[in-house]
């Protein structure tokens, strides 16, 4: 009985990780696939605003070359509205709940629109608007939108535009009310990317941030093998200061610590992104169960005590870290030859932790320090407190690395995994009015 209920967690695990997949796909799929046309609806709730009331970014399908004004035009006959009836059903806790989590919503985003209007680089404020950016490309995309490398035609300054759509979809609006939280009040912090400003419009939400050189996860595939280890070791003390600030300065725990969530750049820094699934902590302990990465989930958050009361707290994000650097350090995923994320959950529940090989000439504090992330019981598991005071992580904060020139190697030396059929610059004339 206990195998077929474990099964049946893991099975509803699975599918609401797919579920989420395939939403993600479907949004990217709507919003760049130049063969799939918009479904445009029309619903008429109150008179028709003056066009200044309407007007909103609007971006073309991507690889067209033209903006969606350029669209032909279709003319139709007038419709007949018919009278409509309405039916008055029972105000529900559920509906009027609902409701207020909407309007809370809204508030936090009228309050983050109040800061709209300008960027701030390298400490001077430019008043600017959505249409002051040219577009370079597309960096990446995620399930919480894409990402654009884009030029500040004012200063010249080139960086990161994070897009994300708007929607009636609440947990959505949630994800990026989120993200734009945690990114906009964590400015003292030199492990997250920082916030150079927003732009909110009737149809998107766009964050300017640093622009960074790559992810982990692309630096992985560009290397096709193993990061060195004092690399990972300045890696291991940004990422865990920056969780820690997460979570002392703010009460978040991130959720969603992975190679590709890791980004470094030309100068050696080294940083944290991707807030839009982190969640607050109350008492110390998540209260929600956002799904993630099946790939880099903590044991306890794939088979909790009690299902219906999620209760784990950020040493789940310190297994996260721990399957991220074996990942790193390797050059293989330790959970591989999985097919579906069913898999990968039940090896996770079922076999003991990876570890660094012993044949990989890994020094024994860094293997100390992976075996302690990667400790199963969750009680046991250290918390950052302890983590920063682990040798490992003491002799690479003092330690000197050139970040930077290895990253210049690399990068100079290597190709990028990216396909060659990226769009081009020429192609992107995204930003009309």
């Amino acid at each position: 009985m206990a195998a077929s209920s474990l099964e049946q967690k893991l099975s509803r695990l699975e599918a609401k990780l797919k579920q989420e997949n395939r939403e993600a796909r479907r949004r990217i799929e709507l919003e760049i696939s130049p063969q799939r046309p918009r479904p445009i609806i029309l619903i008429t709730l109150s008179p028709t605003p003056a066009p200044s009331q309407r007007a909103a970014l609007q971006l073309p399908l991507a690889n067209d070359g033209h903006s969606r004004s350029d669209a032909p035009s279709h003319h139709h006959s007038p419709l007949t509205v018919r009278p409509r009836t309405f039916l008055s059903l029972p105000q529900t806790n559920y509906l009027t709940q609902r409701s207020m989590e909407s309007i809370e919503i809204d508030q936090k985003l009228q309050e983050i629109i109040k800061q709209t209007g300008y960027l701030v680089i390298d400490g001077q404020k430019y008043p600017a608007d959505i249409n002051d950016l040219e577009n370079l490309g597309e960096i990446g995309s995620g399930t919480c939108g894409q990402v654009w490398k884009m030029r500040f035609k004012k200063t010249g300054h080139v960086i990161a535009v994070k897009q994300m759509r708007r929607s009636g979809n609440k947990e959505e609006n949630k994800r990026i009310l989120m993200d734009l939280d945690v990114v906009l009040k964590s400015h003292d912090c030199p492990y997250i990317v920082q916030c150079y400003g927003t732009f909110i419009t009737n149809t998107d939400v766009f964050i300017a941030m640093e622009l960074m050189g790559t992810c982990a996860e692309k630096l992985k595939k560009r290397i096709q093998g193993p990061i060195p280890e004092a690399i990972l070791g300045k890696m291991t003390v940004a990422i865990v200061n920056a969780l820690y600030y997460l979570k002392e300065k703010h009460g978040v725990i991130h959720r969603d610590v992975k190679p590709s969530n890791i980004l470094l750049d030309a100068n050696g820094q080294i940083k944290l992104c991707d807030f839009g699934i982190s969640g607050r902590l109350v008492d110390s302990k998540a209260k929600t169960r956002s799904a993630g990465c099946a790939a880099y989930m903590a044991p306890e958050r794939i088979d909790p005590p009690d299902p219906t009361k999620p209760d784990y707290d950020i040493r789940a994000d310190v297994w996260s870290l721990g399957i991220s650097l074996v990942e790193l350090a390797t050059g293989q995923f330790p959970y591989k030859n999985c097919k579906t994320d069913f898999e990968v959950l039940t090896k996770v529940l079922q076999e003991e932790p990876p570890v660094l090989p012993h044949n990989m000439g890994f020094s024994p504090l860094f293997q100390s320090f992976v075996k302690d992330c990667l400790t199963k019981d969750h009680r046991k598991r250290p918390k950052y407190n302890k983590l920063l005071e682990h040798p490992f992580l003491r002799r690479y904060e003092t330690t000197e690395v050139d970040v930077a020139l290895w990253f210049q190697e690399i990068m100079a030396r290597t190709e990028s995994p990216r396909s060659s059929t990226l769009l081009s610059p020429q192609n992107l004339t995204f930003f009309s009015r």
